[in-house]
Parts: structure tokens; C-alpha cells; sequence
């Protein structure tokens, strides 16, 4: 108790008198209540009780006297104070009624008319209507977010937002940037979508919270909350290419405490190679996962709050011509294979205080740690890399404004080994690589809300010292405005910067023959963003009809940007900064309809125009489908028996890599040709579990024999980076979920 005071005093010397109220709670057991809240009536002064159940709490400049104490499950009391010192409160436990549940499917996907950045939450009952094995499996049904894949041979992916390569958003996973450096070319797909409760994606600059990278975008995956979620749940699923997915979680609650425990494995497929090039189609996975995640108390009420979660994996991917050997074959110059051996432990934790109504803060910390030994070819590589992220952050709610703000740190050790078992390649770039980011940084961020709450602005911004790159400066502002109840309009400006880690997330130059040239030494990318979005909701209940439209433009412009140049060399790479123009303009309308509460139907369009201009000449990006229409499709019954659902996905034509120069064997198209996928799933509902059975790419559309130079993997000409379409074909799979909830 004396520590609490204390801590208050520091923070509000002005309001501590020694004019105090001492007391205790107690139940009707005569037990001390830990956690009750302690206020005076139509004042914010309030304390919470210790382990004890006692409490010390200023009487100064009070004058209803009329002291509350209130804990959840009990009757609140109140006791009028005349010139007492000591106080007892007696709680009843509340017995007047029993438990209402009220239950309601939630949207798949909600976008808040209260959030002033405009955010997509894709609920779990989004989620249910595909697969989602992983975390790149959970956008099947968004127009927002692609994933793309970056290593045909090992399957490793990204998620890209506004056209731009997944680097320039910002992936989070409870609000913490666990993705980053080493872990971001497998990081998403260790991510079981079993594990995930919710997802909230919101393009272009957003808040300076949680850091400076969020250039096009950001993806918040929420885990599962132990005090919410099912007691018990059991995943199994299995493709046509018996590659098996298993997953358990179990939660439970004691008191103000819950825990949480996941298991998450994945078994290899069998070898496949329907195009006769040699080559499996998919890798060789395995993987295991376990996750612990504690929570206690809950950080909307006074007092101690607090989330821990551990995890950790270890995953193996093999993959390569289907004679592959990886005992035997590694870094052989006869049999191509590729190995990637993954082991990352992490934590992190979000611990909280909160004082009352006005005052709140919290500590943010995380750290892991990967180490990968990796074959591709005739490549050996091998890293190490250890993160840590710490932020404190002080919230204050005053009249109408929240206010934020804090101190973070970010430490980055980062270790490269790369080295080559062949000498017929001319290739120059083995060699340690080591990089070593100490950033200590200061924010501060305002919501401010304008006549009577339809106008909301947010002004924020951060100061970063980087140890290489020195002062970094990173504004933002965004406005949202309700021009009638259900017509929301918001705009946002912001900058963003992040250091390239050059290897790791562009993986496809370890797997080919080319060279890579460092043209000179490499400087942070930079960018501004801008953009507009218009939300239009709405319901006629004479119809049955409800939904929403939207529209959005985005507009990144680089101040400086590294992307490798496969196009002036087709046996090189070229690294170096690009301070010319380079713009990503991107549009986006969407249209969502609910009809009887039975039907669900989305219409989406993207338009994206990615390109720089060398001289004269504009260049588009290469792997951009400039255009792109998604359908999907959903019904349920009244008798929520079984649910069905489909997805069309068409992609228009991707401008590819230059590889004119090549032999006339070796060329490909300037442009892809554009194609069209569909996915369906039918999930039917017992009272404790689910089956369902899918089939991804239903007419079974191919890339056939996309390596270049098959024939020869140790040629000059071997290249794997002119993928732009899915290349195993037709996908079916059955899977069963079983659930036990906490009732």
C-alpha cells in the first residue's frame, strides 16, 4: 500500500494530502476482496485493495464524502464519511439473478465505426470459412491483403498490402513485432490459424505506437485469449498430398488467473511432381509448435493487469529435385536440393497499472531468438539473430482527448554465414554478414474529438536514434469525420523508414545462379504515404438487407527504396538505393451484402499501378497483378447445421523479369497471363465438433514448369523468381475440429 502511494505521489505530487481514508473489504465469509475498486461518487480518485483486501485513499478537497467500493460479482456499498479513519466495507456476493447468455454469430468482417484508422477485424468466424492452416492461409477471402509466394521450392510467402513487397507493412502478433529480420521469410507460415482469435489490417501509415515501419500497411494477429476461448479444441486436417496438420488448445481459469496451452504440428506430404520438371511441387514440412500464454486480470479495470506469452518452434523444410537426398545430397553439384532447419524460442509480455478512468500505463517487452542452417543448392547459409523490443507507455484520457505516450528500445543482433561448395558459378558474394541495431526512440500520440464526436484527429509522432543512421524523425496525422451515422470518411499522411535485411527477405537470391552486386552502401528506405477511404453502411430491415461499401486510394511515394535489379543483367542481381521516383498508387472498392441472415456475398476490386521511372521510361515493378476482382460467396441455414462457402479470385497480367538476353531455351513472357482460382468449402456442425471438406483451385490451374533452366540447376541460367502463379494445381482436403467450451 505504501508502495502504491508512493508510485501516485511521483506521478501527482499536487494531489496527495496526508488527509487519508485507511479501511478493508471483506466478503460475506469475512474474507479479504483482492482487486475491489475504492472511489469517491462523481470523483476520479479511486485506489483498488491488496492482497490484503486493505486500501489507502486521499479524502482532500472531497465533499460528497460518499466513499464506493465495487468488485465484480458483488453488490457495490457505499458509506457516507463523517470524520472516520478506518473504514470496513462488507460485499455481497450478487445472487438476484441467474447467468443470462446471450449468443450472436459475429461478422466475419467487421470495420468499426469508432476506430479512427480505418480497420478491417477478420473474426474467427471468417476464418472458419477456409482452411487457414497457417497465417498465410487466413486472407483467402480479402481483397486487402496478397499473399505471395517468395521461394517456389520451399513455399516460403509474404503478405503484401497497396502491390509492395510484405517488408513495408507491419506484421504483429499480439501487438508485438515478433516477424522481423531472420523469422520474416517463414515467420507467417509458423503461425497456426487455430491459435489466431482475430486480425485486424489497416493500410497505409497508421499509429506511431507500435513503431516506424508500417509504410503500407499493418497486420495485427490477436492469439487467443485464455479467459475467453474454448476449454478445449482439437484440430486434425489432411490434404490429397497427405501432408498432415494437427493442433490441440486447452484453457482454463482460476480466479483473476487463466492460462492457455497450444500444440501445433505439421507432417510431411508425399513427393509429388505432376509437371515432369523434375522438381516437387510442394516441400517436405515438418514442424512443431507449443505456445503458453498466461493472462491475469483484466486491463480495463484498476489495478495490476497482465498477458505473458512463450513459444516455441522447430521446423524442417526440404525441397528440390525429387531424387533429393538430404542426408546424403547436401551441397551436392549432381542432385539440386534445398534444406531449411528453423529453431526459434520467444517472449514477451504486456503488463499494466491502471490507476483509474484518466491514468494507465504499460510495459510492452518481447525478445527471441532463431538460428537457421540452410542449404539452397550449391549455397550454404547460415544465421543467427537475436531481438528484443521494450516500450513504455503512459496513457492519460482528458475532456476529450487520449493522450499517449512513452519511451521504446529495439535491439537487433544479426549473424550471416554464406558460403558456396561449387567454383564453375561466378558468384563473389560469401562472406560474414553482421549487423548490430541499437534504437532508442520517444513517442507521443493525441486523439482529439471535434463537434460533438463526429470529427476525430489523431497527431502523433516519433524521434528514433538509430546507431548507424543516427535521428529519424516519423509524423503522422489522421482525420476521421461521420458525415451521418452510417457515412464515414477518413484520410491519413504519414511517413515511414526500416533498415533492409538484404538476405532473409529476399530469399530467392540464395536459390538462383545469379551474382549479387552491392553497388554501394545501403541507406534506409524511406517513404510517404497518403491516403482516403470512404465507408458507406447500411440496413433495410423491410428486406432483410444489410451490408457495407467502401472505397480507398492510397498513394506511397519513395524517398528512397533497395529493390534488387533482376532486369539490366539476367545472371545478376544489383543492390543499391533508388532516390528516383517510385510510386505505388492503389485502389480499392468493396462491396458486402448480408441478406435473411442466411446469405452472405462480396465483390471486390483492386487496381494497382507500382512503378519507377528510369529516365524517361516507366517501369512497372514486376509481380503485380495491375488489376484484380475477388467474389465470395456464403450461406447457412436458419438451422445452423452446416454452413458453405466459395471464393473467386481472378488475377490480371503481372509484368515479369527481362530475360531477353537469355538463350531462346531460357526466355520467358514479358507478362504473365492472367488466371483464375476458385476455392469452396463445406463445413457441417454437430454439437461438439465440426467436419469439413474444401478443394483449393477447383479447375485446377497450373504455372507449368516455372524454373528456368530446369533441366540444368548448377547452370548460369537456373533461376526460380518467374513464379506469378500457384504451381500444385488442385488442392483437396478434410479436416475435423472438436470443441469443449467453458460452460
Amino acid at each position: 500500500m505504501k508502495e502504491y502511494i508512493l508510485i501516485v505521489g511521483l506521478l501527482f505530487p499536487f494531489g496527495i494530502s496526508a488527509q487519508n481514508i485507511i479501511g478493508k473489504v471483506t466478503d460475506d465469509k469475512k474474507a479479504p476482496v483482492v482487486g475491489a475498486s475504492i472511489y469517491w461518487l462523481g470523483s476520479s480518485i479511486g485506489v483498488t485493495t491488496d492482497y490484503k483486501g486493505e486500501f489507502e485513499i486521499s479524502a482532500k478537497d472531497i465533499s460528497t464524502k460518499k466513499l464506493i467500493a465495487s468488485y465484480v460479482g458483488y453488490l457495490s456499498d457505499t458509506i457516507q464519511i463523517s470524520n472516520q479513519n478506518f473504514i470496513e466495507f462488507h460485499l455481497r456476493e450478487t445472487r438476484a439473478l441467474d447467468e443470462v447468455v446471450i449468443r450472436e454469430q459475429r461478422d466475419g468482417v467487421i470495420i468499426s465505426d469508432i476506430n479512427p484508422i480505418k480497420t478491417e477485424q477478420i473474426t474467427q468466424t471468417e476464418l472458419g470459412k477456409a482452411a487457414c492452416c497457417d497465417l498465410a492461409g487466413c486472407f483467402e477471402t480479402q481483397t486487402t491483403v496478397q499473399p505471395q509466394t517468395t521461394n517456389v521450392i520451399t513455399n516460403s510467402k509474404e503478405l503484401r498490402i497497396l502491390g509492395l513487397s510484405g517488408v513495408y507493412n507491419q506484421v504483429l502478433i499480439d501487438g508485438f513485432p515478433m516477424i522481423q529480420g531472420l523469422s520474416y521469410t517463414y515467420g507467417i507460415s509458423s503461425i497456426p490459424g487455430t491459435l489466431v482469435d482475430n486480425i485486424f489490417v489497416s493500410k497505409g501509415a497508421n499509429s506511431v505506437l507500435q513503431g516506424y515501419e508500417s509504410i503500407s500497411g499493418q497486420i495485427n494477429v490477436e492469439t487467443k485469449e485464455p479467459d475467453k476461448t474454448d476449454r478445449l479444441l482439437i484440430n486434425a486436417y489432411m490434404n490429397n498430398f497427405l501432408e498432415k496438420h494437427f493442433n490441440t488448445n486447452y484453457a482454463f481459469r482460476r480466479g483473476k488467473w487463466s492460462n492457455l496451452t497450444a500444440f501445433h504440428s505439421v507432417q510431411p506430404a508425399n513427393k509429388m511432381d505432376r509437371d515432369q520438371d523434375n522438381f516437387l511441387d510442394l516441400p517436405l514440412l515438418t514442424r512443431y509448435m507449443i505456445f503458453n500464454k498466461w493472462k491475469y486480470g483484466n486491463e480495463k479495470d484498476w489495478g495490476w493487469n497482465s498477458s505473458i506469452g512463450l513459444r516455441y518452434f522447430s521446423e524442417q523444410r526440404i525441397g528440390g529435385q525429387a531424387v533429393f537426398n538430404p542426408e546424403s545430397d547436401k551441397g551436392s553439384t549432381s542432385v539440386y536440393g534445398q534444406i531449411v532447419r528453423i529453431n526459434q524460442p520467444e517472449l514477451w509480455t504486456k503488463t499494466g497499472y491502471r490507476l483509474n478512468n484518466k491514468h494507465n500505463i504499460i510495459l510492452y517487452a518481447s525478445a527471441f531468438y532463431q538460428q537457421q542452417n540452410s542449404f539452397f543448392g550449391t549455397v550454404k547459409y547460415k544465421a543467427q539473430q537475436t531481438n528484443f523490443y521494450g516500450n513504455i507507455q503512459y496513457e492519460m484520457n482528458y475532456d476529450k482527448h487520449d493522450l499517449k505516450t512513452g519511451i521504446s528500445f529495439r535491439h537487433l543482433n544479426l549473424f550471416e554465414d554464406v558460403a558456396f561448395v561449387d567454383t564453375f558459378l561466378q558468384r563473389t558474394y560469401a562472406g560474414n554478414y553482421y549487423r548490430l541495431e541499437n534504437i532508442p526512440g520517444f513517442f507521443a500520440e493525441n486523439t482529439m474529438r471535434f463537434l460533438e464526436n463526429k470529427l476525430t484527429w489523431i497527431a502523433g509522432a516519433r524521434c528514433d536514434q538509430h546507431n548507424q543512421f543516427g535521428f529519424q524523425f516519423t509524423p503522422r496525422t489522421l482525420l476521421k469525420y461521420d458525415i451521418a451515422p452510417k457515412t464515414i470518411v477518413r484520410a491519413n499522411v504519414g511517413t515511414g523508414w526500416r533498415t533492409v535485411n538484404l538476405f532473409s527477405e529476399n530469399i530467392g537470391l540464395l536459390v538462383s545462379s545469379r551474382d549479387i552486386i552491392f553497388a554501394e552502401q545501403l541507406q534506409p528506405e524511406k517513404a510517404i504515404n497518403i491516403g482516403f477511404n470512404l465507408t458507406q453502411k447500411f440496413e433495410i430491415k423491410s428486406n432483410n438487407l444489410s451490408g457495407y461499401f467502401s472505397a480507398d486510394y492510397y498513394r506511397t511515394d519513395f524517398q528512397n527504396q533497395i529493390f534488387p535489379d533482376y532486369d539490366s543483367d539476367p545472371t545478376l542481381a544489383i543492390i543499391q538505393n533508388f532516390t528516383g521516383t517510385s510510386l505505388s498508387n492503389g485502389f480499392q472498392t468493396e462491396i458486402f451484402l448480408k441478406i435473411y441472415s442466411q446469405f452472405e456475398l462480396k465483390m471486390g476490386y483492386n487496381f494497382l499501378n507500382v512503378y519507377r521511372e528510369i529516365g524517361e521510361t516507366k517501369q512497372l515493378l514486376p509481380f503485380n497483378p495491375m488489376h484484380k476482382f475477388i467474389t465470395t460467396f456464403s450461406y447457412k441455414p436458419r438451422t445452423n447445421k452446416f454452413h458453405f462457402d466459395m471464393n473467386v479470385h481472378w488475377y490480371g497480367e503481372q509484368r515479369l523479369p527481362n530475360t531477353q538476353s537469355n538463350p531462346i531455351a531460357f526466355q520467358r513472357p514479358d507478362f504473365s497471363q492472367p488466371y483464375t482460382i476458385v476455392n469452396a468449402q463445406f463445413t457441417y456442425i454437430f454439437k461438439k465438433y465440426e467436419v469439413y471438406i474444401g478443394c483449393e483451385n477447383i479447375f485446377d490451374f497450373r504455372q507449368i514448369q516455372p524454373i528456368i533452366s530446369w533441366q540444368n540447376p548448377f547452370s548460369t541460367y537456373f533461376d526460380t523468381s518467374s513464379v506469378w502463379g500457384p504451381t500444385r494445381g488442385r488442392e483437396i482436403y478434410f479436416g475435423v475440429r472438436f470443441k469443449l467450451n467453458n460452460e
